[in-house]
């Protein structure tokens, strides 16, 4: 198996599919999460705390799962982790070319 297909990262998802890890080897803090949506927030940004498993750069589709929204996000969950799928398809595709 390969090992990031075993990867475990806490994420801060966009609504409009842009991440950026938090995390890999243990949970946030509350100050961190609570760092975080004030960030977010200043930037007149919003999205969730999440759980990705698998790996960005490889071919099967990793799994997002929800902890908690930041900011108030105005879209459900569900798109923006379409948009991040699709954002991730399209970075394979071009490191492949």
């Amino acid at each position: 198996m390969e090992r990031a297909a075993l990867e475990t990262r806490w994420i801060v998802l966009g609504t409009d599919g842009r991440h950026v890890t938090m995390g890999r080897h243990t949970d946030p803090t509350p100050e961190e999460v609570e760092a975080a949506e004030r960030g977010l927030a200043a930037q007149g940004l919003a999205g969730w705390l999440a759980v990705m498993k698998g790996g960005y750069y490889v071919r099967r589709k990793p799994s997002l799962m929800m902890v908690r929204p930041l900011a108030n996000p105005a879209r459900p969950f569900e798109e923006a982790a379409a948009e991040f799928e699709a954002k991730r398809k399209a970075t394979l595709a071009s490191v492949a070319s």
